[in-house]
């Protein structure tokens, strides 16, 4: 989730109608998985994220750390790492010290990057060496962790990170798996979701739940960093006569009990989060 000041952006008074603005994109419509729904920048977690020597490129944050945060035993820098290189790819914006954006030549070469990344000539390891750069994900706060429901027959282990908007960068999708994008009041999303004018899935809309009490970044940051190890949330599909009528989550009535009928009848090797 990359979030802006909404006053500073734009350009309002002193005292006037402040909050936060996060970066919203729009999935193609030809895409396999929620097509047309709004998201946030991001993917899979790639094997060149990863790495013995990939913590010399980051800034801040030691695979260790962030596997604690994770709850893995390693390899979760791979995750922040990911992270950033999705946002430069289906958004344009690098999270990195280093590189200059107003010159007119580094933008066309970094545009030529973002492309070498999205057609996987490159990896952000190869950018970061050619470049002299450092990857900012000390900047980088994990917020949230959904896994998708048994019933979907396409499952996804995901985690969510926030962080500030960089100076002197302009986000913009890419045309290409995403085909809209614009910056948003977290309040104004989850109204117009709700309204039906705009497709979200349930965890994008708990992630805009959680930004949208807050009034600047800076407030929005220090809630994310005392987050501290988000508990794993997976929701139990409610399915009447075949069809899908609503969703339990952890700590609603039912949730446990639905949740270990769901484990009893799945696969082997399918537990609790």
């Amino acid at each position: 989730m990359l979030l802006r000041d909404a006053e500073a952006s734009n350009g309002r008074a002193s005292g006037g109608d402040v909050g936060i603005e996060v970066f919203m994109l729009k999935r193609t419509m030809n895409a396999a998985f929620v097509g047309g729904f709004y998201v946030f920048p991001g993917g899979v977690v790639d094997a060149e994220d990863g790495g013995t020597d990939i913590e010399t490129l980051c800034d801040g944050l030691t695979d260790a750390n962030a596997s604690a945060q994770l709850g893995l035993e390693s390899g979760g820098l791979a995750f922040w790492v990911a992270a950033v290189r999705e946002c430069f790819e289906e958004a344009g914006v690098l999270l990195a010290e280093g590189v200059d954006f107003a010159d007119p030549s580094t933008a066309d070469r970094f545009s030529g990057y973002q492309h070498a990344i999205h057609d996987r000539t490159a990896t952000m390891v190869d950018i970061c060496r050619s470049e002299g750069l450092t990857l900012n994900v000390s900047q980088v706060e994990y917020v949230a962790h959904w896994i998708t429901p048994h019933a979907e027959p396409r499952r996804f282990d995901t985690r969510f990170f926030v962080t500030r908007m960089p100076d002197g960068q302009t986000p913009l999708h890419d045309d290409n798996e995403t085909i809209d994008s614009e910056w948003m009041r977290p309040a104004d999303a989850l109204r117009r979701q709700a309204s039906g004018e705009l497709q979200m899935l349930p965890p994008t809309m708990a992630c805009l739940g959680f930004l949208e009490p807050h009034t600047t970044v800076g407030e929005a940051m220090a809630a994310a960093t005392s987050v501290n190890g988000p508990p794993a949330m997976l929701p139990v599909a409610l399915v009447n006569d075949g069809k899908f009528v609503g969703l339990l989550l952890p700590g609603d009535d039912g949730y446990d009990t639905a949740l270990a009928g769901v484990l009893a009848t799945t696969a082997t090797g399918l537990t609790r989060p």
